[in-house]
């Protein structure tokens, strides 16, 4: 996935010492551990760089994480080679332009609902929430919902 604008609302608050702040919401955190749960892995490819998206990742066990992706394609391409599996087996969760080309090789592309016009026409789905307010938890639903593994996974959250 995208981080600003999927993860977060894109708003982006630089900080005097030239990081950035970026605000992340709890329940998309949570489906994300589900989801490390159901066996299947995540990251993010962001054109930006900042601690704060390498710290959520580490908090998360987020396997993949390339930042300052120029071309969003080749960090893609590392990631299929790193993970051994196709394009068509992964999910890619974008919102603006730079996203539009990982979207069209990855088997299931999903754009947030806040995301740019073109973005959504490169979508097999659009969310029903934006970046940043739920939208990644959204997609992680309908995914394991789609495989019948969500009640089993959110009952061991629930007795634990």
């Amino acid at each position: 996935m995208d981080c600003d604008g999927v993860m977060t609302d894109a708003r982006i608050w630089l900080t005097p010492d030239g990081d950035e702040q970026k605000a992340f919401h709890a329940r998309d955190g949570q489906g994300i551990s589900v989801w490390r749960r159901a066996g299947f892995e995540s990251g993010i490819i962001s054109g930006r760089a900042s601690s704060g998206v390498e710290r959520r990742a580490h908090e998360l066990k987020m396997k993949y994480v390339n930042q300052y992706a120029k071309d969003k394609t080749i960090a893609l391409d590392e990631i299929l080679t790193a993970a051994q599996v196709a394009a068509n087996e992964c999910c890619y969760i974008g919102d603006d332009l730079g996203d539009i080309a990982v979207m069209r090789q990855v088997g299931f592309a999903v754009a947030v609902a806040d995301a740019a016009e073109e973005t959504k026409a490169a979508a097999h789905y659009v969310t029903t929430l934006s970046g940043g307010k739920g939208a990644v938890r959204e997609v992680i639903e309908l995914i394991l919902k789609s495989q019948d593994r969500w009640d089993e996974l959110v009952a061991q959250v629930t007795t634990h």
